[in-house]
């Protein structure tokens, strides 16, 4: 049975990304550039590549607390390989770290086609769309954090959206879930990292069954820096214990003029 790729192709002396050749695009493109390439299948405008390189600098790391953070220290702390310690991390995104931009996606996307699709206002739509969650039991995912009443990320990446001109339907919807989860649970659920780039995933086209591999790519950066700094600052058979940890160095540095 004949197989179809359209992503690369390999011939002699020939690499190919996406059907362009591959020394076309070093020195010419930026590494998210070439990102977005591979993974829509088409070349992002000017925007659309800063935008992504926001979201994807926005969760490069998140402290030592982080499931995936845990995950590989640990393995690295047995003695583990580099790439066995960043693979640990990688296995423990799912559903509720990492995974939670995709479940966001799908849920402000339905709001938005409730919108649409039924002429609700936004506010109208947000407030259908939890309704349909609390009857299942489920809560919509993107709003909320254990540690930020309000997520710096947020404000930035939406921030530069708005500069960007790419602030559209979908952060708007999202705002307005913002706005009526708080009225309806009386608590302040801000919306987090991953319902920010749940949203402008969303406006920039991507499907959600991406949004997992966004958060990934950008992890694992960090996780690579907190694996090899466990292997050479900590000694090995010690039962790791985030409440533990302190930081060294300067906080609050400003990047030179």
């Amino acid at each position: 049975m004949e197989r179809k790729t359209s992503i690369s192709w390999v011939e002699a002396e020939k690499i190919y990304i996406r059907g362009y050749p591959i020394e076309d695009l070093i020195g010419k493109l930026s590494w998210v550039e070439v990102v977005f390439l591979v993974l829509l299948g088409r070349l992002p405008s000017s925007k659309e590549a800063r935008l992504l390189e926001a979201i994807m600098i926005s969760v490069i790391d998140h402290g030592v607390r982080p499931p995936s953070t845990i995950a590989a220290v640990t393995v690295a702390n047995t003695g583990g390989s580099l790439n066995c310690a960043v693979s640990a991390g990688i296995l423990a995104i799912n559903k509720y770290h990492g995974g939670a931009i995709e479940d966001s996606m799908e849920a402000i996307s339905k709001a938005v086609e409730m919108q649409e699709k039924e002429n609700l206002s936004e506010m109208q739509a947000a407030e259908k769309l939890i309704e349909s969650y609390k009857a299942k039991g489920e809560r919509v995912s993107g709003f909320g954090h254990r540690f930020h009443a309000s997520d710096p990320r947020t404000i930035k990446l939406f921030q530069i959206a708005e500069e960007l001109g790419l602030a559209g339907k979908f952060v708007s919807q999202a705002k307005a879930i913002e706005k009526v989860l708080t009225e309806k649970t009386g608590k302040k659920l801000p919306i987090n990292a991953d319902g920010a780039i749940a949203a402008l995933l969303c406006e920039m086209g991507f499907p959600p069954k991406l949004a997992n591999g966004v958060f990934i790519m950008s992890r694992v950066v960090g996780l690579i820096a907190h694996v090899i700094e466990e292997k050479e600052k900590n000694p090995p058979m010690k039962t790791v214990d985030v409440e533990k940890y302190q930081y060294e160095g300067e906080l609050g540095k400003r990047l030179p003029a």
